[in-house]
C-alpha cells in the first residue's frame, strides 16, 4: 500500500518560515519524482514545486520561486519543502505527491499518489 504523510504545517506570521516534511512508503521512493501542491479554500489545487528522482532537477511555481526550496533524502524516504518569507496568500493545504516517473512535471495528472495534506496559514 502506497502512503504519503505530510507534517510540519501550522500558523506563521507574514515573513516567517516553515518546513514541511513528507514521508513515503509502499514503493521504491528513490525511483520517482516528488511534488508539492497546495489548495486554498475555494480554489483549485495548484503546483508548488517538483524534484526529480535523484534531486538533481527542481523547479517551482513563479509565485514561490526564490522563497521556497524543495529537497529530498532518499535514504529516509523523505521530501521537504522549506518555506521562507511566507505571505498570507500562501495559506492553503499543502500536499505531497509521488510522481508517475523520474520526472513528473507541473500538472497534477503527472502524479499518482497523494498525501492527505497539512494546513499552512500565513497571518498578516
Amino acid at each position: 500500500q502506497v502512503q504519503l504523510v505530510e507534517s510540519g504545517g501550522g500558523l506563521v506570521q507574514a515573513g516567517g518560515s516553515l518546513r514541511l516534511s513528507c514521508v513515503g512508503s509502499g514503493r521504491t521512493f528513490s525511483s520517482y519524482a516528488m511534488g508539492w501542491f497546495r489548495q486554498a479554500a475555494g480554489k483549485e489545487r495548484e503546483f508548488v514545486a517538483h524534484i526529480s528522482w535523484s534531486g538533481g532537477s527542481t523547479y517551482y511555481a513563479d509565485s514561490v520561486k526564490g522563497r521556497f526550496t524543495i529537497s529530498r533524502d532518499n535514504a529516509k524516504n523523505m521530501v521537504y519543502l522549506q518555506m521562507n518569507s511566507l505571505k498570507p496568500e500562501d495559506t492553503a493545504v499543502y500536499y505531497c505527491a509521488f510522481g508517475r516517473g523520474q520526472l513528473s512535471g507541473r500538472a497534477s495528472c503527472g502524479y499518482g499518489y497523494w498525501g492527505r495534506g497539512t494546513q499552512v496559514t500565513g497571518s498578516s
